[in-house]
């Protein structure tokens, strides 16, 4: 994850992004590495760069939408956008060990 974190709210912001599951995978999206980059400017502005396991994902918008919400909710955060991109595609390297462990591929 690139971080960019002028305000000092990357560890506020990551720590709500851990508790925003795929509801098909009982693991959260940083673990599972979807979070690009985490940015923050003077201005309030928080914005999570992130993907999904798949481009057809049918639950993307509540994803999106609670990650929108709950990066909003960091104190300090007057703004909270969500960009979602799929460059790169994401695939399972992108995951953390304890993912991967969660998940049986290690």
């Amino acid at each position: 994850m690139i971080i960019n974190d002028p305000l000092h709210l990357a560890p506020a912001i990551t720590d709500v992004l851990e508790t925003v599951f795929d509801p098909e995978i009982p693991v959260n999206i940083v673990e599972l590495g979807l979070v690009y980059e985490v940015i923050t400017k003077e201005d309030g502005i928080a914005k999570v760069v992130m993907t999904l396991t798949a481009p057809g994902c049918p639950v993307a918008g509540d994803i999106i939408d609670e990650v929108q919400r709950k990066v909003g909710e960091v104190e300090g955060v007057r703004q909270a956008l969500v960009e979602l991109t799929f460059d790169p595609a994401w695939d399972k390297s992108m995951m953390s060990d304890v993912a991967r462990l969660e998940l049986g591929f290690m």
